[in-house]
């Protein structure tokens, strides 16, 4: 049975890029059953209507006046994405903090990727954070790495790391194009081993 995917996004959608030319190339199992963005601008939106898969653009906006706010909009997320039936859900570059109104309802289904190693520079400025403390002379390279999702922010059980070297003379862009570059062949390569044990 192929192993269904929800791909969770907020930006460009290079990392469910990479998964779709895996699975086109046949080195992974599996089925991006559905995309979804809380930004209406997402490319990666397009990337999936472009492959034909399901889209859900869910927006945190509506929810601001509402009385219990991000908790009711963590569980109607949730019922909308359980319609779906997913295996495996994969946050590639989702930039929302979800609450146990959502994470409940996906026990050890979740994973996201975040490019940092484990244990250092959480959040969503981490690439810079890490581009900073090597120019102090703090760390020698970085690292990015794919851990399953708890209510801690980027602290859930590590599956798959990748170190990121970081070269001297290197402007942040280049820092950035290099961590893209690991992202991209780590995410494939933690679904992958994902969906052999979900098949197991």
């Amino acid at each position: 049975m192929t192993t269904r995917i929800a791909v969770f996004l907020s930006g460009a959608g290079n990392k469910l890029q990479a998964l779709l030319d895996a699975i086109k190339a046949g080195r992974l199992s599996a089925e991006v059953i559905l995309v979804v963005s809380n930004r209406k601008a997402a490319y990666g939106l397009i990337r999936a209507e472009r492959a034909n898969i399901e889209t859900l653009y869910f927006p945190l906006k509506p929810y601001r006046s509402h009385p219990r706010g991000r908790e009711q909009y963590d569980a109607d997320l949730a019922e909308q994405v359980r319609v779906f039936r997913p295996d495996l859900l994969v946050f590639a570059g989702w930039m929302h903090i979800l609450s146990q109104s959502f994470l409940k309802h996906f026990p050890n289904r979740m994973i996201n990727i975040h490019p940092a190693p484990p244990g250092s520079f959480p959040g969503a400025h981490c690439i810079e954070e890490a581009f900073e403390a090597y120019q102090r002379g703090e760390i020698s390279q970085s690292g990015c790495m794919v851990h399953y999702v708890t209510a801690r922010l980027d602290a859930g059980p590590v599956i798959a790391q990748l170190p990121v070297p970081i070269e001297p003379g290197d402007t942040l862009p280049d820092f950035e194009a290099r961590m893209q570059r690991a992202e991209q062949r780590l995410i494939v390569a933690a679904v992958a081993q994902l969906v052999n044990v979900l098949k197991a």
